[in-house]
């Protein structure tokens, strides 16, 4: 098909009055799906239910350093658990702290704890200055999003580009304002557009000098097990070497979690860093906790003990998700090619795909599918306040549905993106509202 662009005014009626007859007709079809977040479908969690028989009545239940995982201790986490979460983010066991079920819980925590404490370089506690900020690359996670504005944190969007991060955008502003206290990274298979960040980008962030001292990045590794294709995975550089490297061990941040690799409401949350972050935020968390779940920890250890690794685990994972992202792509590839109205990201792990549609069409797309019953991320989520200044990207997240469900609901987003972009094209409902 031409580019919709390139249609006259009636060629666009013509093609406007055939959509729309087409979608009254999958609206008559009463579909109920949902592509709203990026959870592991009941598949995936079966490929861990062994694991809650790894720990049993009759386990010996002590951990290596002789915890007793039935009682208080190890506020640092068991070493078998430290040392698991340590080969996922790469690290030495030492540089890890493994602790409850989530990773944004501890992110919600180490920016609180700033907030109120401030950080080992910190002269005073981040509330008591007259501004905060943080950087956000965008389009990103909703929930890094709701956490900062949650503390009353100025947000300031930056540019992702294939590499990452704007990085051009971001030196610039963290080194000229010592009110950015910290930035937001999801470097592996982001969210929502599934780049991994260059090996240039890492060594640009960790060679940067704010104008902040206490200035932290918030490395998100959320998905740095979850390929689609195992067998050519992409790679990331290990921040803390690097920012070692440039001696600023101490302005990185790295947290993962198995939360979309055994249970998503019951895996292990880890945070890396250097050893004065990892005491300073312990000591916070030791007037919370006397230590978090160790009998989950052992369960993990041992589950992903004798040759069971991680990396095997998750080439089964692979196997599920890969069919349902193929299946977008095929659909999007076929419906919206070419016609110079929609951009997608092809990513090669992750739970998400990034669609942009015309300037001013996002939010009109999705309230032609919910109408059509197809719930989506509320367009605008992926950036700060919720406000995407261009209103044109969606998140899909076909990991959740089943294949035909997958299918079926990426026929329907190509559908709506269609009839809101010939809409912008006439001029009509989809131009963008004043804020």
């Amino acid at each position: 098909m031409a580019k919709l662009s390139e249609l006259s005014a009636s060629g666009l009626r013509e093609e406007l009055a055939a959509l729309k007859k087409k979608y009254e007709a999958l609206k008559a079809q009463g579909l109920k799906l949902d592509l709203s977040r990026g959870k592991p479908d009941g598949e995936q969690l079966d490929l861990s239910r062994p694991m809650l028989d790894s720990v049993n009545s009759k386990s010996d239940l002590i951990a290596a350093d002789g915890s007793d995982c039935r009682n208080y201790g190890a506020p640092a986490g068991i070493p078998e658990a430290r040392a698991l979460m340590a080969e996922m983010l790469e690290l030495r066991p030492e540089e890890v702290f493994a602790g409850g079920n989530s990773s944004l819980n501890l992110m919600h925590d180490c920016l609180g704890i700033a907030y109120l404490h401030g950080t080992p370089k910190s002269k005073t506690p981040w509330c008591k200055l007259p501004k905060v900020k943080f950087l956000c690359p965008s389009p990103g996670y909703d929930r890094h999003f709701s956490v900062t504005e949650h503390f009353g944190v100025e947000m300031i969007t930056v540019p992702m580009t294939p590499q990452g991060p704007d990085m051009d955008v971001v030196e610039e502003l963290v080194a000229s304002d010592s009110a950015i206290k910290g930035m937001w990274c999801i470097p592996k298979y982001s969210n929502p557009t599934g780049i991994t960040y260059s090996d240039t980008t890492v060594r640009r962030l960790a060679a940067m000098s704010p104008a902040a001292p206490d200035f932290l990045i918030f490395w998100d590794n959320a998905y740095a097990a979850h390929h689609l294709h195992p067998d050519s995975p992409d790679k990331l550089l290990g921040l803390v070497a690097e920012l070692k490297k440039t001696g600023k061990a101490g302005m990185g941040l790295m947290f993962t979690s198995t939360s979309k690799v055994t249970f998503a409401g019951a895996g292990i949350a880890a945070m890396g860093a250097s050893k004065e972050n990892l005491d300073y935020f312990m000591k916070h968390w030791g007037l919370q906790t006397i230590g978090f779940d160790k009998l989950n920890q052992l369960r993990h250890a041992r589950f992903f003990s004798d040759g069971y690794t991680i990396e095997r685990h998750m080439r089964r994972h692979a196997e599920l998700l890969r069919p349902k992202f193929e299946a977008v792509q095929e659909v999007f590839n076929r419906e919206l090619g070419g016609l110079d109205i929609a951009w997608w990201t092809d990513p090669r792990g992750g739970y998400f795909i990034s669609l942009d549609t015309l300037d001013g069409c996002a939010k009109r797309t999705l309230a032609l599918c919910a109408e059509a019953g197809v719930v989506m991320t509320p367009a605008g989520a992926t950036f700060p306040y919720g406000v995407d200044p261009r209103d044109r990207n969606i998140r899909v997240a076909p990991t959740f549905a089943t294949l035909e469900e997958v299918r079926a609901a990426a026929e329907l987003v190509c559908l709506c993106a269609k009839l809101a972009g010939v809409e912008k094209l006439l001029g009509g409902a989809s131009e963008p509202r004043a804020r």
